[in-house]
């Protein structure tokens, strides 16, 4: 589902990603872990186009994101173009960016209302069937402010899954909650695992990863530095700065 060869990324002098190669497979549930500025959120944001490529390429589903060869060459698409390459990925970020002014339903319904042009009629049978899944049918007419971190986390979610992604993205999503919180929103991440979606997941919750991925990614200094199944990364990793890592954050 997902192929990257040699993405680089640098802001200004500071190289991020140097050279990543990473492959997910239709299904398949992993876990990128790793200390903060290590590259995963980048690497994340660049396999949605959220950020350009100063090198390498990204496929999702065959088809290379963000680019297109004219005349031998790639070429970075229009804007309309990205935006028909991001249809195919959803993505669900720390904090959680719903529409104030919109009910939770209205904010479920607006992204295949506005980007794919669909009816409302045609949107509102799979939002209403989407606040069920995450547990919040009862709070479709209510506003943003009126809900809890882990209710705005789990509409975040639902917006996303309304596009029918063929791929999520989770950038540290229970990150911003009260601990009380996080576990509403982990469980919704877990029958979305065990419903066969395609997840490429930011997270320093290692029970999570330890329960729910197929693969576990370790990252540090911009590369993938060891990767694995839960049991054997987690367990028994390999390399020093993986150990590192895990004791430091046990």
């Amino acid at each position: 589902m997902v192929r990257a060869r040699q993405v680089r990324k640098s802001f200004g002098a500071l190289q991020v990603l140097q050279g990543v190669d990473l492959e997910v497979q239709r299904g398949e549930v992993v876990c990128l872990i790793g200390a903060s500025g290590s590259g995963k959120s980048t690497l994340l944001r660049c396999i949605n186009h959220l950020e350009s490529l100063d090198g390498g390429r990204i496929w999702v589903d065959g088809q290379v994101v963000g680019y297109e060869l004219r005349g031998g060459r790639l070429h970075e698409k229009s804007s309309a173009g990205i935006c028909r390459d991001r249809t195919q990925t959803g993505m669900v970020f720390q904090h959680f960016n719903l529409f104030a002014h919109m009910t939770v339903l209205e904010n479920v319904m607006l992204a295949p209302r506005t980007v794919l042009r669909q009816r409302p009629a045609e949107i509102l049978p799979r939002a209403l069937a989407l606040l069920e899944r995450v547990g919040l049918a009862d709070k479709a007419k209510a506003y943003p402010r009126q809900l809890s971190g882990g209710q705005q986390q789990r509409v975040a979610i639902a917006r996303a899954l309304c596009m029918e992604p063929k791929l999520m993205l989770f950038d540290e999503p229970t990150s911003a909650l009260d601990p009380e919180l996080v576990g509403d929103v982990l469980q919704v991440m877990r029958d979305l695992a065990a419903s066969g979606m395609t997840m490429i997941v930011v997270t320093h919750e290692m029970g999570f990863a330890r329960e729910v991925a197929d693969r576990v990614v370790f990252m540090h200094g911009g590369q993938i530095v060891e990767q694995g199944p839960p049991a054997q990364l987690l367990g028994d990793p390999q390399h020093e700065r993986t150990r590192a890592f895990l004791s430091a954050v046990r």
